[in-house]
Formats: C-alpha cells, structure tokens, sequence
C-alpha cells in the first residue's frame, strides 16, 4: 500500500498544488516515482507548515511538468514560450526522459533581420561631433520564433497588430544595434543563414531630399536583409 493519498497536496517553491499520485507517477524512473511511489515517503522529503510535501524547485514552472505528465503524448511547448531552457533543466531534475527530448526538439521556422543604417557628418559649429554610425535592426518573421529568439532584446512598440503569437509581422526591432549579436542569438538557437541581399547607397545627389537631410549623408544610406532559417 502506498503511503501518500489519491491526491497529494505539494508546496513547489512556494506555490501549492493538488495534484493526483497517478500523475506524479506516470513516467517510469524519474525523480517523482521515485520519491512518491514507495511504501513509505522518503526521509529526506520535508513537510511544510500547513503538512503539504515541500519541493524546493520552480513553482510556476511545475504547471508544465504537471501538464506533460498528464497526457505526454500529446503535450506540446506552448507558442512563444521563453523559458524553455529552464523548463528543461526543471526536466533534468525530475528525471523525465519524455520532456527533455521534446524540449529538446526545436520548431522550424524562417526569420528576417533588416540592417537599416546610415553615416552622419558633423556641421559646421559641432566640431564635437565628427562622425557617428546611426543604426538599426529591423525583425521580420512569426512573432513566437521571433520571441523565442530575442527575447527581451525585441522591441515590440511598432507593431499595431497585436494578437496571437502564431502571427507574422515585419514591424518588431530590436533594443539593440550591434548586428552581430543579432546573429550570435539566432546561431544559438539553431537558425542559419541562407540568403542575403542589400540595397546600393542613394541616388543621384540631385535628388529631391526631404528637409534637414544633407546630401553628403544621404549618399550613406543603405539597408540589407539577412534570412535565417530553422529546419
């Protein structure tokens, strides 16, 4: 006879959940079975005040250790999840095989980085400033890949369409301008670069300029694009 009830009341991290002794022994040889499915609980299982087994690991991410144990066949990441490299080491930790092979396999995808830049010359009587780069990084693609990828680094205040994360958008850039972190991030998870393009410098100098646009600077202007795919 097993020593805990049909439903067993747990403190994770300070979050309390109710949960039955068939979930929490539903994989074979992970951490939960080998704590909750013997005789008698373990030693070193401590209880808390209120009497509810106490884990000392991640509260709100054990939501999703409990959906997966639920039904693991059919439980998936949810779209534009950003802590899926610490829901796996939660996975470690209770042993479960299942979930660190699923978190392990990543969704395929294309993404667009636009590097949109330009020189500016210093005027007469701003002998301070000489010359300065002005940039930025334009990122087009599924908002949960573009999410998942740059995480607090997108700027998200440019996009009007808000919605679900399973949506496209080419109007997110990020916080940031230094290109080549843009493509450490996408390197990091997966993507690669497959195809890129880049407009020359502008037009003619007699061209009509909008105004309080110098003509020297405007010659600098260029913009480029970079496409990353997952597979």
């Amino acid at each position: 006879m097993s020593a805990f009830p049909e439903v067993v009341e747990l403190n994770v991290g300070g979050t309390a959940y109710a949960v039955s002794l068939k979930t929490l022994l539903a994989e074979e040889g992970s951490w939960l079975q080998d704590t909750f499915g013997g005789g008698s609980p373990p030693p070193d299982l401590p209880v808390d005040a209120g009497g509810h087994y106490f884990i000392d690991r991640d509260g709100g991410l054990f939501r999703h250790v409990l959906d997966y144990l639920r039904d693991p066949a059919r439980y998936t990441v949810p779209i534009g999840f950003l802590e899926r490299d610490r829901l796996r080491r939660e996975a470690e930790h209770y042993r479960l095989a299942g979930l660190i092979e699923l978190l392990g396999k990543q969704v395929p995808g294309c993404i667009t980085v636009g590097y949109r830049g330009s020189f500016q010359f210093g005027r007469d009587g701003l002998a301070d400033v000489k010359f300065r780069k002005i940039t930025r990084l334009l990122v087009h693609g599924r908002v949960a890949l573009c999410r998942e990828v740059f995480g607090d680094t997108l700027n998200e205040s440019r996009d009007p369409d808000h919605g679900g994360s399973d949506r496209y958008t080419a109007r997110f850039f990020l916080k940031h301008v230094f290109i080549e972190q843009a493509f450490d991030m996408l390197q990091e998870q997966g993507f690669r670069l497959v195809a890129s393009c880049g407009s020359g410098t502008a037009g003619s100098v007699s061209e009509n300029l909008k105004p309080g646009v110098d003509t020297e600077e405007n010659r600098w202007n260029h913009y480029n694009e970079f496409v990353f795919v997952r597979d």
